[in-house]
């Protein structure tokens, strides 16, 4: 098994990633709302992998409310071209994971 901190490399935040985390807002009781949170992956991982090191570093300490991860959804974002005086060069491939836990689950980590 591969080293989960290797796999999970940091999240990825943005507006629409936010939103995402904080789950439909017409949904009005706390244990229906179902939240996706985005996260940059290693390029070499697969869907298995992400959900194992989701979940082993996410549950390291709970006992009780461990977190379970429904589905993953992978997005391969090519790099962008980028510019130095006449040479141009290109930003490295990323891989971003979309993780969905289970209904009423959140991260208190991830600033939501």
């Amino acid at each position: 098994m591969k080293n989960p901190y290797l796999v999970i490399i940091q999240p990825h935040i943005s507006e629409r990633t936010m939103a995402l985390a904080f789950g439909d807002p017409k949904i009005k009781d706390e244990k229906e709302i179902v939240r996706k949170y985005t996260y940059i992956v290693d390029n070499n991982a697969n869907k298995i992998d992400i959900k194992f090191a989701f979940e082993a570093i996410f549950n390291e300490g709970r006992k009780d409310d461990r977190l379970t991860v429904e589905s993953v959804r992978t997005v391969k974002v090519r790099g962008k071209a980028r510019r130095r005086g006449k040479n141009v060069g290109y930003e490295p491939d990323r891989k971003k994971a979309i993780i969905t836990l289970g209904k009423g689950q959140y991260l208190e980590e991830y600033g939501v």
